[in-house]
């Protein structure tokens, strides 16, 4: 997605640069063949978190964004951030857009760590002729096992003694990854083209694959993930959805609200129709696999209620 709040975010990750050049060039990365310990980066604690599944014990994540009451979008990248990525022999971000400061800091970096973007590993046509790339990767399991098996490979590389250790934990997690695709199929057996909308298109890539029915106002989920006010029409179109019992639920992104958002959530809830709260980064307390199974537990909840 074409995303302006991002770029006070480059901007800034550029003048990192500056400020934590001296550091970085007298602390680079060490060779995980000698320390035992490979050193990763990721934009968001949503990927840091399928890094550390992947790495074990053998790897140290550092999670850039990794407070649920952050914006990612709204993200300012600091010397800090230039500092943990010029000690990184493997950077993990999702790309597209999403996370594009740190596109800036790897180039800086003098130590040229592995560089793996989600969004390039998974394959789609990032710039589609019949809309916008939904860059929110992380609820697509087949993007997530692409991601995975790529972890291991570098991480195998990094640290060849280990590799059979990290190749297990990547069949172990895909294992998991099918369980929740599993979870999916069952859904959409039951309910697929039920109507349902969303505040932003976070959980889409789940929706789609449980079959479900995306009927929100284009404009209005183009105007909430762009930061620019939604049309009165376009508003009142929205919240008629709702008024007149034509879905089944909202995913409401607790991570970007605002007036506009407040009244369609007002809306859902005073015409019974269920919200199942998403973020886009991992709620306090769990894990990857943790919060999919949860996301997924409590949109089967809404849809069978």
């Amino acid at each position: 997605m074409n995303r302006s709040r991002f770029l006070a975010s480059v901007a800034l990750a550029a003048a990192a640069v500056a400020l934590a050049g001296c550091s970085a060039g007298a602390s680079g990365a060490t060779d995980p063949a000698k320390s035992g310990t490979i050193n990763v980066v990721a934009s968001t604690d949503v990927w840091g978190s399928v890094a550390s599944a992947i790495g074990g014990d053998h790897v140290k994540v550092t999670s850039i964004i990794d407070d649920p009451d952050k914006d990612p979008h709204e993200y300012q990248a600091d010397a800090r951030n230039q500092l943990a990525i010029s000690k990184a022999n493997v950077v993990l971000s999702n790309g597209a857009g999403y996370d594009d400061f740190i596109g800036t800091m790897v180039k800086a970096s003098k130590q040229h760590p592995t560089a793996l973007v989600a969004a390039d590993i998974s394959g789609y046509d990032q710039h589609p002729s019949d809309g916008e790339f939904n860059e929110h990767l992380w609820y697509d399991f087949p993007t997530v096992q692409k991601v995975a098996d790529r972890l291991a490979d570098a991480f195998a590389k990094a640290d060849a003694k280990d590799a059979a250790d990290f190749h297990a934990n990547a069949d172990a997690f895909g294992a998991k990854l099918a369980g929740l695709e599993a979870t999916e199929t069952h859904l959409k057996s039951e309910h697929a083209g039920t109507a349902v909308t969303i505040t932003e298109p976070v959980p889409l890539y789940m929706l789609d694959a449980i079959g479900l029915k995306n009927v929100t106002p284009e404009k209005f989920s183009e105007a909430i993930e762009n930061d620019t006010d939604v049309a009165p029409t376009v508003l009142k179109q929205t919240l008629d959805l709702y008024s007149s019992g034509q879905v089944k639920l909202l995913a409401y992104n607790e991570q970007t609200t605002g007036a506009q958002t407040q009244a369609v959530l007002d809306a859902a809830k005073r015409n019974h129709v269920a919200v199942v709260p998403v973020t886009e980064t991992l709620p306090a307390g769990t894990n990857y696999i943790g919060w999919m199974t949860a996301n997924l537990e409590a949109i089967g909840a809404a849809l069978d209620d």
